[in-house]
């Protein structure tokens, strides 16, 4: 389903289901000296949804940084490994082709083997830590007759280094559970509660009090959709794409 499509369901089901449940509170329910309780509601509501607004503005900001770290961690994986396979251009023949040979192998599984996995949320396959690895020895097992070629051997497998902390983090986040079922309870129960709060407010007109909660009741869901979308960086509908390790290929040609 189209994201924009989802995203509008959830708010217009959210308000349609609250309006109606306000209508007929107004319209069944017990209003005598409802008005009166506005000031006491009101003092509760506000504790209530500024902890439920603090709750998940914390996420949604810790969701979105987690997407940008993603993001950003692949570009550095990529980029590392172009730089360890530019860094063994000085080394001797075979190292030197084997490097950019495996390099490039690397760059090409991760790209369309790797990353259609995490998308659908499967275990990332051990072709890409068999390719790192032989990156790695190859590196290792280069003989180096001075200081220069010493030299870039270090930076090679530097960078390398630099490959394998961004390759296991990738994994380590396309592994996760996302949220815990703690925090979505919390999330979900503090958003009822923000909702049905306002319900016992009253006054002289029915209509304007249904629009404010409906409203209130389209936004919330509005972000909780948000998060739902954001909780997996690599799947999600904000998902990280693997355009960098298509650049490091072009690249490593």
């Amino acid at each position: 389903m189209n994201i924009y499509l989802a995203g509008v369901l959830w708010v217009v089901g959210a308000a349609t289901v609250v309006a109606l449940v306000a209508y007929l509170i107004r319209r069944i329910g017990e209003t005598d000296g409802i008005v009166e309780n506005n000031e006491a509601a009101g003092q509760v509501f506000t504790i209530v949804g500024g902890l439920h607004a603090v709750l998940l503005a914390f996420v949604l900001i810790s969701l979105f940084d987690g997407v940008g770290a993603a993001d950003e961690g692949a570009s550095r994986e990529a980029e590392s490994l172009v730089a360890a396979s530019w860094a063994a251009d000085s080394l001797p023949e075979p190292t030197r082709t084997q490097v950019h040979d495996l390099a490039r192998s690397y760059a090409v599984t991760v790209a369309e083997e790797e990353w259609p996995n995490m998308r659908a949320g499967e275990e990332v396959t051990g072709a890409g830590w068999a390719a790192l690895d032989q990156l790695r020895r190859s590196v290792a097992d280069a003989a180096v007759t001075d200081e220069w070629q010493h030299g870039r051997k270090a930076e090679a497998a530097n960078q390398l280094w630099e490959v394998y902390q961004a390759r296991q983090a990738r994994i380590d986040t396309a592994g996760s559970d996302g949220i815990s079922d703690v925090i979505w309870f919390a999330l979900i129960v503090g958003s009822v509660l923000s909702v049905a709060l306002p319900m016992l407010f009253g006054g002289p007109r029915p209509v304007t009090h249904i629009i404010i909660v409906s409203i209130l009741a389209g936004t919330l869901a509005l972000l909780l959709f948000a998060t739902q979308q954001l909780q997996y960086p690599y799947s999600g509908s904000a998902q990280v794409g693997p355009d960098a390790f298509e650049a490091a290929q072009v690249r490593l040609r």
